[in-house]
């Protein structure tokens, strides 16, 4: 059996500098979209610079990769409070597949909210080259 680490590294914004107490939710969820997994946040971002904001933190799949439902994705959403608004908002996401579990760097897009678990109606956030990168670990039990 198989577990996977994801170590979030960074995420590409145009506004990366003016988000507050950014944080990344990451969860597991089928075809339509029922968690798997529990779901996990991120600790607040290590820093921010230019358009990255910077995570470097790992993360466990709390399943083993053969035991996910055909279909599953691994779900990352963005989220940063809003003080205006006073509360905390998701700004974007992303997902990857399960094709797309192997060892090494993966650098995925990101979509507009709101977060569309069942994969049907995806909107690319923006045009520029702006990703969110992750390094994945595979480790045989």
């Amino acid at each position: 059996m198989t577990l996977l680490t994801i170590n979030i590294e960074k995420i590409g914004l145009k506004d990366a500098g003016q988000c507050i107490d950014p944080y990344i939710t990451v969860s597991v969820k089928d075809l339509n979209g029922i968690d798997l997994t529990p779901v996990q946040d991120t600790p607040v971002a290590l820093r921010k610079e230019d358009t990255y904001v910077h995570f470097n933190v790992d993360i466990e799949i709390q399943k083993h990769i053969e035991k996910l439902t055909k279909g599953a994705a691994i779900f990352f959403e963005f989220k940063h409070y809003k003080p205006k608004k006073r509360f905390t908002s998701t700004k974007c996401f992303a997902f990857m597949e399960m094709d797309e579990i192997k060892p090494g760097a993966i650098v995925i897009e990101l979509y507009k909210k709101p977060t569309d678990f069942k994969r049907k109606k995806l909107q690319l956030l923006t045009k520029k080259p702006l990703y969110l990168h992750l390094h994945q670990t595979l480790h045989k039990e």
